[in-house]
């Protein structure tokens, strides 16, 4: 879908640049972080909402790698991520193409690269005090200890890339008079008449990268780690009845179990 608008000598027409599924990406992945930086510094019984918030990131990365394989033209990794020539040519302003330029492309991979790591050392960091990761009983101490230290860590990086995010939006903003903001909301964007909208999803890929999301967000949860402490005690359960039945019956006066167990009591291990 496109329409036409007369701006200046140049003809130009609006396309849609983002699907829906990333943009609502985009505003969720907000929302997320926004919700674990904000209970991170509260902490105390705020950060329940802590460890819930980074496994909704988790959720959300994993729906954007799969959206950047199988999502609108824009929305892909190979169409945006640029090579040298493409960096070159941006920096010298002959750059032209709608979606992500050059160095937003190097910043959505840089943001990407930093959220994975920051949850990632979250989901098997311990304070010892408020919060333990869903996942830090399956590593040893040591490095419970190491990786709480980095998450702690990395944060001041991801602070300073949202600041240069933030910072870039106002630059296009005041600068170059392009408004990156209602895109992101609306979809659409006013582009060149030479250029075409981006070519949409295959049919099924949101139900594909949903499904990945949901798994990846059950997987960060622990979940699963229930069925597999709740197996043994089952078994044990089993195992020990039938001597717990054996005991009842040696208690019992007058039985022949009780006859045997008294006369072999001096004969039975101490252990």
């Amino acid at each position: 879908m496109s329409s036409s608008a007369l701006s200046g000598d140049a003809l130009t027409h609006r396309v849609r640049v983002w699907d829906a599924p990333l943009r609502a990406f985009h505003w969720l992945l907000l929302a997320a972080v926004a919700a674990a930086i904000a209970t991170g510094l509260l902490g105390g019984e705020w950060m329940v909402w802590h460890g819930r918030a980074g496994i909704a990131i988790v959720g959300l990365i994993a729906f954007r790698l799969a959206w950047g394989v199988l999502g609108s033209e824009t929305a892909r990794f190979a169409q945006f991520l640029p090579g040298p020539g493409a960096l070159w040519a941006y920096l010298k302003g002959r750059w032209q193409g709608i979606g992500h330029n050059p160095l937003g492309a190097l910043s959505v991979v840089a943001l990407l690269g930093l959220l994975a790591a920051q949850v990632g050392t979250g989901l098997f960091s311990n304070d010892d005090i408020a919060f333990a990761g869903p996942l830090s009983a399956r590593v040893d101490e040591e490095l419970v200890q190491s990786l709480t230290g980095w998450h702690h860590r990395l944060v001041n990086g991801l602070y300073a890339l949202i600041a240069l995010h933030v910072g870039a939006i106002g630059f296009y903003a005041v600068v170059k008079r392009l408004r990156l903001v209602p895109a992101m909301v609306t979809g659409w964007q006013e582009v060149p008449r030479s250029q075409l909208g981006p070519r949409p999803a295959h049919a099924g890929a949101f139900a594909v990268a949903l499904s990945l999301a949901l798994l990846a967000g059950y997987a960060a949860s622990g979940e699963w780690q229930n069925g597999l402490q709740s197996a043994p005690s089952t078994s044990a359960t089993s195992v020990t009845a039938p001597t717990s039945d054996a005991s009842a019956q040696a208690a019992q006066p007058g039985s022949a179990a009780a006859s045997a167990s008294s006369g072999t009591a001096t004969a039975a291990p101490a252990w």
